[in-house]
């Protein structure tokens, strides 16, 4: 005869299982990624992946469906693939037909204009993880469009903050021919004011794209320019500042856009579990984790942590909580993470590294603010202009 404590657990267990099964809540997203146009940066040792962006959301999903499997969620990703210039009418009509409620982003910030304007979009939660133009955050920023991928703003406030601890306070900023090399060097310049930087020369990069063959001969006479303590190179299609590095005129180091950069992520993270996250996307994707996988990641992420905290899965009351003042996202990078209420931008700590190991973290120690040395970096609430 059975002891009575056995007898009473399997009793238990009897009518746990002729309990009814809680219904399962299906939480949909989609990642929509548009073709870019092809670029080929000179220095191809690693090619642009093919599913830069992709990978992270997909690692993200099934992270969630781990947590989720307790709680009775299941997290389904749906990936929307649309050409160079869609038209928001197509976008939109493929976002409506995967019956997901969170979009991520991998598209231009011209794409997300075009999305943005179209009244249908209020009825989604948008995460840009590919475009980090500044004017999304500071000037044409919408209460259902947060940022996951740090504005051009937050990676030079990063790396001016680190070249301040050095004082390395001179600076000769070289800015190459396309549009958003303009932006980027229009980032260092505000950052340059706001730690102390001064850039005491400035040159445009006039020697066309190939600098391969040339370099040798030109960087040395282009870069006479007097005394400085760092070379800033604004080039963010490696169309030539892989070539600036050890053939100045002056020894000295180069940052910016090559050489020293500031990012949302990088390969040689390994501290506060970033390794195990490397090493799963690795495992997963074949090739290291870059910084839009992270943005996409932190995106899907989002989501899955406002459905564990909220016990939801409806998309309105998930949307008000990661906008909310309580929502925090573990992002193994040593600090909680969440989003700026003044313009939907994940507050975050930034890599400052070189191409092969991490260099530091920024904030730097000492860059102080009234509510997080966070928001230290990029634009705080009253630079702001979106309403």
């Amino acid at each position: 005869m059975l002891a009575l404590p056995v007898r009473l657990a399997l009793c238990i267990a009897a009518a746990l299982l002729a309990l009814p099964a809680a219904a399962l809540t299906t939480i949909r997203l989609a990642y929509l990624e548009e073709a870019r146009i092809a670029t080929n940066p000179l220095a191809n040792i690693e090619p642009v992946p093919a599913d830069l962006g992709r990978a992270g959301a997909e690692l993200a999903i099934g992270d969630n469906n781990t947590t989720g499997k307790f709680l009775q969620q299941r997290f389904e990703l749906s990936r929307i693939a649309v050409p160079t210039g869609a038209s928001a009418a197509d976008m939109l009509a493929k976002v409506q037909k995967s019956g997901a409620g969170f979009v991520v982003l991998n598209v231009s910030a011209g794409a997300i204009d075009r999305l943005m304007t179209r009244p249908e979009a209020q009825r989604y939660l948008w995460f840009n993880a590919g475009a980090p133009d500044d004017r999304l955050r500071q000037s044409q920023c919408r209460a259902n469009l947060l940022h996951t991928l740090p504005s051009r703003a937050m990676q030079a406030d990063a790396l001016a903050q680190y070249l301040a601890t050095r004082r390395w306070n001179k600076w000769f900023l070289v800015s190459g021919p396309r549009p958003e090399d303009k932006l980027y060097a229009a980032a260092v310049r505000r950052a340059a004011k706001r730690f102390g930087g001064r850039i005491v020369s400035e040159k445009a990069w006039n020697y066309g794209h190939d600098a391969r063959r040339t370099a040798q001969g030109e960087v040395p006479v282009f870069t006479q320019v007097g005394d400085y303590d760092v070379l800033i190179v604004a080039d963010e299609s490696g169309d030539f500042g892989d070539y600036l590095s050890y053939r100045t005129w002056l020894p000295r180091p180069v940052a910016g856009t090559q050489g020293l950069t500031a990012s949302g992520w990088h390969a040689a993270a390994e501290q506060w579990g970033a390794v195990q996250l490397q090493n799963r996307f690795r495992q997963q994707s074949q090739r290291p984790m870059q910084a839009v996988d992270y943005a996409a990641w932190a995106a899907v992420r989002s989501v899955g942590e406002a459905a564990s905290r909220t016990g939801s899965g409806e998309a309105a009351k998930l949307s008000e909580y990661i906008r909310g003042p309580n929502f925090e996202l573990a992002g193994f990078k040593g600090r909680t993470l969440s989003y700026r209420a003044w313009n939907g931008e994940l507050r975050q700590p930034m890599m400052v590294a070189q191409p092969r190991s991490l260099v530091s973290l920024s904030p730097q120690d000492g860059f102080l603010h009234p509510r997080t040395e966070l928001d230290s970096l990029g634009f705080d609430a009253p630079e702001v202009k979106c309403k």
